[in-house]
Protein backbone atom coordinates (compact mmCIF):
# COMPACT_ATOMS: atom_id res chain seq x y z
CA UNK A 1 0.00 0.00 0.00
CA UNK A 2 1.37 3.23 -0.98
CA UNK A 3 -0.08 6.44 -0.75
CA UNK A 4 0.71 9.99 -2.48
CA UNK A 5 -0.20 13.65 -2.20
CA UNK A 6 -0.12 16.12 -4.84
CA UNK A 7 -2.15 18.80 -3.85
CA UNK A 8 -1.72 22.87 -4.98
CA UNK A 9 -1.39 24.70 -1.90
CA UNK A 10 -4.48 26.55 -1.90
CA UNK A 11 -4.23 30.03 -0.66
CA UNK A 12 -0.75 30.85 -1.93
CA UNK A 13 -0.02 32.40 -4.90
CA UNK A 14 3.33 30.86 -6.46
CA UNK A 15 3.22 27.15 -7.26
CA UNK A 16 3.96 25.72 -3.95
CA UNK A 17 2.49 22.53 -3.68
CA UNK A 18 1.66 19.93 -0.50
CA UNK A 19 3.88 16.50 -1.93
CA UNK A 20 3.99 14.08 0.23
CA UNK A 21 4.22 10.48 0.12
CA UNK A 22 2.96 7.57 2.35
CA UNK A 23 3.94 4.18 3.39
CA UNK A 24 1.58 1.78 4.98
CA UNK A 25 -0.85 3.14 7.59
CA UNK A 26 -0.43 2.38 11.19
CA UNK A 27 -4.24 2.43 11.51
CA UNK A 28 -7.48 2.30 9.22
CA UNK A 29 -10.78 4.09 10.04
CA UNK A 30 -13.44 3.26 7.54
CA UNK A 31 -17.55 2.98 7.70
CA UNK A 32 -19.96 0.93 6.05
CA UNK A 33 -22.74 2.52 7.23
CA UNK A 34 -24.02 6.35 7.35
CA UNK A 35 -24.15 5.79 11.12
CA UNK A 36 -20.71 5.41 11.37
CA UNK A 37 -19.13 7.84 9.35
CA UNK A 38 -19.37 11.06 11.87
CA UNK A 39 -17.53 8.66 14.29
CA UNK A 40 -15.14 8.36 11.84
CA UNK A 41 -14.58 12.07 11.18
CA UNK A 42 -14.28 12.49 14.68
CA UNK A 43 -11.41 9.72 15.15
CA UNK A 44 -9.83 11.74 12.16
CA UNK A 45 -10.03 15.03 13.54
CA UNK A 46 -8.74 13.51 17.25
CA UNK A 47 -5.76 11.94 15.41
CA UNK A 48 -4.90 15.57 13.90
CA UNK A 49 -4.66 17.11 16.91
CA UNK A 50 -2.53 14.27 18.38
CA UNK A 51 0.10 15.21 15.25
CA UNK A 52 -0.84 12.59 12.73
CA UNK A 53 -1.19 12.49 8.86
CA UNK A 54 -4.94 10.90 7.98
CA UNK A 55 -5.20 10.64 4.39
CA UNK A 56 -8.53 9.53 2.79
CA UNK A 57 -12.35 9.55 1.10
CA UNK A 58 -15.64 9.74 1.61
CA UNK A 59 -17.66 8.65 -1.31
CA UNK A 60 -20.80 10.59 -2.62
CA UNK A 61 -23.41 8.71 -0.83
CA UNK A 62 -21.98 9.09 2.78
CA UNK A 63 -24.32 12.79 2.36
CA UNK A 64 -27.19 10.36 4.03
CA UNK A 65 -24.56 10.54 7.34
CA UNK A 66 -25.40 14.35 7.53
CA UNK A 67 -28.85 14.90 7.01
CA UNK A 68 -31.46 12.31 7.02
CA UNK A 69 -33.15 13.80 4.27
CA UNK A 70 -30.58 13.04 2.05
CA UNK A 71 -30.91 8.83 2.60
CA UNK A 72 -34.24 9.67 0.27
CA UNK A 73 -31.69 11.32 -2.70
CA UNK A 74 -28.50 9.22 -3.01
CA UNK A 75 -28.49 5.41 -3.48
CA UNK A 76 -26.77 2.74 -1.87
CA UNK A 77 -23.07 2.76 -1.14
CA UNK A 78 -20.89 1.12 -4.02
CA UNK A 79 -21.07 -2.63 -3.22
CA UNK A 80 -17.74 -3.74 -1.74
CA UNK A 81 -17.12 0.09 -1.28
CA UNK A 82 -16.42 1.99 2.46
CA UNK A 83 -18.97 5.14 2.30
CA UNK A 84 -15.70 6.56 4.42
CA UNK A 85 -11.85 5.56 4.21
CA UNK A 86 -8.98 7.22 5.85
CA UNK A 87 -5.47 5.75 6.50
CA UNK A 88 -3.61 7.29 9.66
CA UNK A 89 0.15 7.96 9.70
CA UNK A 90 2.36 9.00 12.33
CA UNK A 91 4.15 11.13 9.26
CA UNK A 92 4.74 11.60 5.35
CA UNK A 93 7.67 10.13 4.44
CA UNK A 94 11.14 12.00 3.93
CA UNK A 95 10.69 13.74 0.86
CA UNK A 96 13.63 12.01 -0.55
CA UNK A 97 11.61 8.64 -0.12
CA UNK A 98 8.38 10.17 -1.32
CA UNK A 99 6.86 8.89 -4.41
CA UNK A 100 7.41 11.06 -7.57
CA UNK A 101 5.49 10.68 -10.78
CA UNK A 102 7.80 8.64 -13.64
CA UNK A 103 9.13 10.99 -16.36
CA UNK A 104 8.35 7.59 -18.54
CA UNK A 105 5.68 5.49 -16.75
CA UNK A 106 5.78 1.80 -16.74
CA UNK A 107 4.05 -0.15 -19.18
CA UNK A 108 0.24 -0.82 -18.02
CA UNK A 109 -2.71 -2.55 -19.56
CA UNK A 110 -4.30 -0.42 -22.41
CA UNK A 111 -7.84 0.42 -21.35
CA UNK A 112 -10.42 1.10 -23.50
CA UNK A 113 -13.68 2.75 -21.63
CA UNK A 114 -17.09 1.67 -22.14
CA UNK A 115 -20.57 3.48 -21.05
CA UNK A 116 -24.45 2.33 -21.13
CA UNK A 117 -25.30 5.64 -21.65
CA UNK A 118 -26.73 6.42 -25.10
CA UNK A 119 -26.96 9.59 -26.83
CA UNK A 120 -30.55 9.09 -27.16
CA UNK A 121 -30.60 8.92 -23.64
CA UNK A 122 -28.51 11.76 -23.22
CA UNK A 123 -30.62 13.98 -24.72
CA UNK A 124 -33.70 12.57 -22.80
CA UNK A 125 -32.44 12.99 -19.18
CA UNK A 126 -31.11 16.65 -20.39
CA UNK A 127 -35.03 17.21 -21.29
CA UNK A 128 -36.17 16.08 -18.22
CA UNK A 129 -33.95 18.27 -16.59
CA UNK A 130 -35.36 21.19 -18.46
CA UNK A 131 -38.33 20.09 -17.53
CA UNK A 132 -37.80 20.22 -13.73
CA UNK A 133 -35.88 23.62 -14.36
CA UNK A 134 -39.13 24.70 -16.17
CA UNK A 135 -41.71 23.65 -13.40
CA UNK A 136 -39.22 25.38 -10.54
CA UNK A 137 -38.24 22.11 -9.16
CA UNK A 138 -34.46 23.13 -9.74
CA UNK A 139 -31.96 26.03 -10.93
CA UNK A 140 -29.04 23.24 -12.16
CA UNK A 141 -28.31 19.95 -12.10
CA UNK A 142 -24.96 18.43 -12.32
CA UNK A 143 -25.57 15.62 -14.16
CA UNK A 144 -22.97 12.87 -14.14
CA UNK A 145 -22.51 9.21 -15.99
CA UNK A 146 -20.09 6.59 -15.12
CA UNK A 147 -17.70 5.20 -17.38
CA UNK A 148 -16.23 1.64 -16.96
CA UNK A 149 -13.24 -0.67 -18.10
CA UNK A 150 -11.56 -4.27 -17.77
CA UNK A 151 -8.16 -4.44 -17.48
CA UNK A 152 -6.89 -7.44 -19.25
CA UNK A 153 -4.89 -9.62 -17.53
CA UNK A 154 -4.96 -7.45 -14.69
CA UNK A 155 -5.25 -10.59 -12.41
CA UNK A 156 -2.07 -11.33 -12.28
CA UNK A 157 -0.87 -7.86 -11.60
CA UNK A 158 0.34 -6.58 -8.50
CA UNK A 159 -2.62 -3.61 -7.98
CA UNK A 160 -0.50 -1.38 -6.29
CA UNK A 161 2.32 -1.27 -8.87
CA UNK A 162 -0.53 -1.36 -11.43
CA UNK A 163 -2.07 2.02 -9.68
CA UNK A 164 1.47 3.97 -9.05
CA UNK A 165 1.45 3.06 -13.22
CA UNK A 166 -1.49 4.52 -14.60
CA UNK A 167 -1.56 7.38 -11.42
CA UNK A 168 1.65 8.33 -13.38
CA UNK A 169 0.27 8.20 -17.00
CA UNK A 170 -3.15 10.66 -15.35
CA UNK A 171 -0.78 13.02 -14.03
CA UNK A 172 0.97 13.31 -17.21
CA UNK A 173 -2.26 13.70 -19.08
CA UNK A 174 -3.28 16.64 -16.54
CA UNK A 175 -0.71 17.82 -14.44
CA UNK A 176 -1.23 20.56 -11.63
CA UNK A 177 -4.36 20.37 -9.10
CA UNK A 178 -5.35 18.53 -6.27
CA UNK A 179 -3.79 15.12 -7.34
CA UNK A 180 -3.42 11.74 -5.02
CA UNK A 181 -3.75 8.32 -5.53
CA UNK A 182 -4.98 6.81 -2.23
CA UNK A 183 -4.20 2.75 -1.29
CA UNK A 184 -6.69 1.37 0.80
CA UNK A 185 -5.49 -2.18 -0.04
CA UNK A 186 -8.59 -3.70 -1.70
CA UNK A 187 -9.39 -0.56 -3.91
CA UNK A 188 -6.94 2.68 -5.43
CA UNK A 189 -8.29 5.93 -6.06
CA UNK A 190 -6.33 7.66 -8.58
CA UNK A 191 -7.54 11.32 -8.90
CA UNK A 192 -6.33 14.31 -10.55
CA UNK A 193 -8.89 16.47 -9.84
CA UNK A 194 -8.49 20.30 -10.47
CA UNK A 195 -11.42 21.28 -8.02
CA UNK A 196 -10.65 22.17 -4.46
CA UNK A 197 -13.59 21.51 -2.57
CA UNK A 198 -12.82 23.38 1.09
CA UNK A 199 -9.49 24.27 2.60
CA UNK A 200 -9.56 24.96 6.43
CA UNK A 201 -7.13 25.45 9.33
CA UNK A 202 -9.12 25.28 12.09
CA UNK A 203 -10.53 29.22 12.04
CA UNK A 204 -10.23 30.46 8.50
CA UNK A 205 -12.18 28.46 5.63
CA UNK A 206 -11.85 28.80 1.11
CA UNK A 207 -13.69 26.96 -0.99
CA UNK A 208 -13.36 27.28 -4.50
CA UNK A 209 -16.04 25.83 -6.82
CA UNK A 210 -15.41 25.34 -10.25
CA UNK A 211 -18.94 26.18 -12.87
CA UNK A 212 -18.07 27.19 -16.40
CA UNK A 213 -16.36 25.21 -19.10
CA UNK A 214 -15.22 25.72 -22.50
CA UNK A 215 -12.41 23.95 -25.13
CA UNK A 216 -9.06 24.90 -25.68
CA UNK A 217 -8.13 26.29 -28.64
CA UNK A 218 -6.52 25.01 -31.51
CA UNK A 219 -4.23 28.34 -31.62
CA UNK A 220 -2.90 30.52 -29.07
CA UNK A 221 -4.68 32.81 -30.64
CA UNK A 222 -8.21 30.94 -30.86
CA UNK A 223 -7.21 29.50 -27.03
CA UNK A 224 -6.84 33.18 -26.15
CA UNK A 225 -10.34 33.58 -27.60
CA UNK A 226 -12.24 30.61 -26.23
CA UNK A 227 -11.13 31.94 -22.51
CA UNK A 228 -12.47 35.31 -22.99
CA UNK A 229 -15.98 33.79 -24.50
CA UNK A 230 -16.17 31.70 -21.33
CA UNK A 231 -15.83 34.73 -19.01
CA UNK A 232 -18.17 37.14 -21.23
CA UNK A 233 -20.64 33.66 -21.28
CA UNK A 234 -24.23 34.71 -19.87
CA UNK A 235 -24.77 31.01 -19.77
CA UNK A 236 -21.33 30.17 -17.72
CA UNK A 237 -21.22 33.00 -15.61
CA UNK A 238 -24.81 32.32 -14.45
CA UNK A 239 -24.44 28.26 -13.83
CA UNK A 240 -20.94 29.42 -11.85
CA UNK A 241 -22.93 32.02 -9.73
CA UNK A 242 -26.11 29.77 -8.46
CA UNK A 243 -23.29 27.13 -6.96
CA UNK A 244 -21.58 30.25 -5.26
CA UNK A 245 -24.82 31.47 -4.01
CA UNK A 246 -25.29 27.90 -2.69
CA UNK A 247 -21.99 27.55 -1.05
CA UNK A 248 -22.43 30.75 0.24
CA UNK A 249 -25.33 29.33 2.35
CA UNK A 250 -23.44 25.94 3.21
CA UNK A 251 -21.08 28.23 4.90
CA UNK A 252 -23.38 29.99 6.89
CA UNK A 253 -24.27 27.01 8.67
CA UNK A 254 -20.68 27.38 10.04
CA UNK A 255 -19.31 30.75 9.83
CA UNK A 256 -19.57 33.68 12.10
CA UNK A 257 -21.78 36.26 10.95
CA UNK A 258 -21.12 38.15 8.29
CA UNK A 259 -18.12 36.63 7.67
CA UNK A 260 -18.81 35.05 4.23
CA UNK A 261 -17.28 36.71 1.52
CA UNK A 262 -16.56 36.37 -2.44
CA UNK A 263 -13.39 37.79 -2.80
CA UNK A 264 -12.53 36.08 -6.35
CA UNK A 265 -15.73 35.55 -9.19
CA UNK A 266 -15.25 34.04 -12.34
CA UNK A 267 -11.56 33.41 -12.03
CA UNK A 268 -10.24 31.55 -15.54
CA UNK A 269 -8.12 28.09 -15.28
CA UNK A 270 -6.35 26.53 -18.23
CA UNK A 271 -6.21 23.13 -18.15
CA UNK A 272 -4.59 21.05 -21.10
CA UNK A 273 -8.24 20.07 -22.65
CA UNK A 274 -10.53 22.54 -20.95
CA UNK A 275 -10.78 26.65 -19.83
CA UNK A 276 -12.63 26.28 -16.55
CA UNK A 277 -14.08 29.14 -14.02
CA UNK A 278 -13.60 29.17 -10.43
CA UNK A 279 -15.04 31.56 -7.79
CA UNK A 280 -13.77 31.61 -4.15
CA UNK A 281 -15.76 31.79 -1.35
CA UNK A 282 -14.47 32.12 2.23
CA UNK A 283 -15.30 32.56 5.71
CA UNK A 284 -14.48 32.08 9.82
CA UNK A 285 -16.10 29.13 11.47
CA UNK A 286 -17.17 29.39 14.85
CA UNK A 287 -16.07 28.81 17.63
CA UNK A 288 -16.08 24.94 18.68
CA UNK A 289 -16.93 23.79 14.85
CA UNK A 290 -15.35 20.39 14.49
CA UNK A 291 -14.94 18.83 10.99
CA UNK A 292 -17.80 16.68 11.22
CA UNK A 293 -19.91 20.14 11.19
CA UNK A 294 -18.13 21.39 7.98
CA UNK A 295 -18.96 17.91 6.74
CA UNK A 296 -22.35 18.43 7.73
CA UNK A 297 -22.71 21.74 6.62
CA UNK A 298 -20.52 21.50 2.90
CA UNK A 299 -20.98 17.83 2.10
CA UNK A 300 -21.64 17.06 -0.69
CA UNK A 301 -20.40 20.11 -2.53
CA UNK A 302 -22.99 22.02 -4.34
CA UNK A 303 -20.99 22.37 -7.74
CA UNK A 304 -21.72 18.48 -8.27
CA UNK A 305 -25.29 18.59 -6.90
CA UNK A 306 -26.65 21.61 -8.57
CA UNK A 307 -29.43 24.00 -6.72
CA UNK A 308 -31.27 23.48 -4.85
CA UNK A 309 -29.22 21.11 -3.25
CA UNK A 310 -31.62 18.67 -1.78
CA UNK A 311 -34.00 18.95 -4.62
CA UNK A 312 -31.31 18.58 -7.34
CA UNK A 313 -30.17 15.42 -5.64
CA UNK A 314 -33.51 13.68 -6.10
CA UNK A 315 -33.52 14.28 -10.01
CA UNK A 316 -29.66 13.20 -9.69
CA UNK A 317 -30.96 9.63 -8.17
CA UNK A 318 -34.11 9.52 -10.66
CA UNK A 319 -31.24 9.94 -13.47
CA UNK A 320 -28.21 8.44 -12.20
CA UNK A 321 -29.16 4.66 -12.26
CA UNK A 322 -26.09 3.46 -9.89
CA UNK A 323 -24.21 5.29 -6.89
CA UNK A 324 -21.41 7.91 -7.75
CA UNK A 325 -18.99 6.35 -5.24
CA UNK A 326 -16.05 8.50 -4.38
CA UNK A 327 -16.44 10.00 -7.67
CA UNK A 328 -18.22 13.32 -6.50
CA UNK A 329 -17.56 13.08 -3.10
CA UNK A 330 -14.89 14.33 -1.18
CA UNK A 331 -10.32 13.23 -0.64
CA UNK A 332 -7.63 14.94 0.85
CA UNK A 333 -5.94 15.08 3.85
CA UNK A 334 -6.25 15.78 7.59
CA UNK A 335 -2.99 17.22 9.19
CA UNK A 336 -1.58 18.92 12.58
CA UNK A 337 -2.38 22.34 12.02
CA UNK A 338 -0.30 25.53 12.41
CA UNK A 339 -1.48 26.15 15.75
CA UNK A 340 -1.21 23.08 18.60
CA UNK A 341 -4.19 21.82 18.78
CA UNK A 342 -5.81 22.69 15.49
CA UNK A 343 -5.75 20.57 12.28
CA UNK A 344 -5.65 21.40 8.50
CA UNK A 345 -7.82 20.08 6.27
CA UNK A 346 -7.93 20.10 2.90
CA UNK A 347 -10.21 18.57 0.04
CA UNK A 348 -10.85 17.96 -3.69
CA UNK A 349 -13.97 17.13 -5.20
CA UNK A 350 -13.01 13.79 -7.05
CA UNK A 351 -13.87 14.74 -10.70
CA UNK A 352 -11.46 13.75 -12.99
CA UNK A 353 -10.93 10.78 -10.78
CA UNK A 354 -10.11 6.76 -11.70
CA UNK A 355 -11.24 3.74 -9.10
CA UNK A 356 -8.96 0.29 -9.49
CA UNK A 357 -11.15 -2.33 -7.97
CA UNK A 358 -11.00 -6.17 -8.53
CA UNK A 359 -9.07 -5.28 -12.65
CA UNK A 360 -12.00 -3.16 -13.17
CA UNK A 361 -11.29 0.68 -13.50
CA UNK A 362 -14.50 3.14 -13.27
CA UNK A 363 -14.79 7.08 -13.71
CA UNK A 364 -17.42 9.48 -14.25
CA UNK A 365 -17.89 12.28 -16.25
CA UNK A 366 -20.54 14.86 -16.03
CA UNK A 367 -21.83 18.92 -15.98
CA UNK A 368 -23.94 21.35 -15.03
CA UNK A 369 -27.33 21.53 -16.68
CA UNK A 370 -29.36 24.85 -16.71
CA UNK A 371 -32.24 26.29 -18.64
CA UNK A 372 -29.90 27.04 -21.27
CA UNK A 373 -27.99 24.55 -21.51
CA UNK A 374 -28.01 22.75 -25.11
CA UNK A 375 -27.84 18.83 -25.42
CA UNK A 376 -25.16 18.90 -28.41
CA UNK A 377 -23.26 20.85 -26.73
CA UNK A 378 -23.48 19.58 -22.90
CA UNK A 379 -22.56 15.94 -25.18
CA UNK A 380 -18.83 17.83 -26.46
CA UNK A 381 -18.18 19.24 -23.05
CA UNK A 382 -17.98 15.71 -21.74
CA UNK A 383 -16.16 14.46 -24.78
CA UNK A 384 -13.51 17.31 -24.01
CA UNK A 385 -13.62 16.19 -20.61
CA UNK A 386 -12.89 12.81 -21.25
CA UNK A 387 -9.40 13.68 -23.05
CA UNK A 388 -7.15 13.35 -19.82
CA UNK A 389 -7.96 9.25 -19.92
CA UNK A 390 -6.50 8.96 -23.23
CA UNK A 391 -3.04 8.14 -21.95
CA UNK A 392 -4.37 5.21 -19.96
CA UNK A 393 -5.74 4.22 -23.48
CA UNK A 394 -2.20 4.19 -24.87
CA UNK A 395 -0.83 2.44 -22.14
CA UNK A 396 -0.18 -0.38 -22.99
CA UNK A 397 2.72 1.05 -26.05
CA UNK A 398 4.06 2.55 -22.49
Amino acid sequence: MKTVLDFTAPRQADAARLQHGFGVPEKVLQAHSPEEVPAILEAVQRAAEQGQWCVGWLAYEAASAFDGAYAQTVHSAVPGQPLAWFGVHAAPLTAQAAPKPQPKPRPTPPVQWQTALSREQFDAHIARIHAAIAAGECYQINYTAPLSAKLAGAASLNSSALAEGLFARLQQAQPGGYAALVDSGDMQVLSVSPELFFDWDGEQILTRPMKGTAARGQTPEADVLAAQTMRESVKERAENVMIVDLLRNDLSRIAEPHSVKVPQLFQVQALPAVWQMTSDVVARTRAGVRLVDVFGALFPCGSITGAPKRQAMRLIRELESQPRGVYCGALGVVRPGAVAGRIHATFNVPIRTVVLQAGQLSCGIGSGITASANAGDEWMEWQHKQVFLRGLEEAGQG
